[in-house]
């Protein structure tokens, strides 16, 4: 069981996530709708992993990846993403990120994905 933040400016998505990931077995420590609360909430509950989503409205996934990375250089973090950012995605995975899955995303997937990664060393 791993102790997840979930960072995304749409609720619904948050939701879904909260949902997938609890059935898995998962503890959902906190949910941020913004890239500087996110960042605030790593610092606040030392996650075992944050999903992390692209574009939000104060400022971009990316860059709270490269803040995270800077307090933890060993954070866990599993960027979500729309089709077509496919850039940003490998942009976010030479930062640091763990790995990505796009939007919609299938429930086994995820959950396969997370649980891979939170074993990891």
């Amino acid at each position: 069981m791993a102790k997840i933040l979930i960072v995304d400016d749409a609720k619904f998505m948050r939701n879904i996530l909260v949902k997938i990931l609890t059935a898995n077995g998962h503890q959902i420590v906190g949910e941020a709708d913004s890239a500087n609360e996110g960042i605030e909430k790593f610092k606040e509950l030392s996650p075992d992993l944050v999903t992390m989503d692209i574009c939000m409205p104060d400022k971009s996934g990316m860059e709270a990846i490269k803040e995270i990375i800077e307090i933890d250089p060993n954070a866990k973090i599993v960027v979500c993403s729309s089709l077509g950012q496919e850039l940003m995605v490998m942009e976010a995975i030479q930062m640091g990120a763990k790995d990505f899955i796009v939007k919609p995303f299938k429930k086994e997937k995820l959950a396969e994905m997370i649980n891979k990664i939170v074993q990891e060393p």
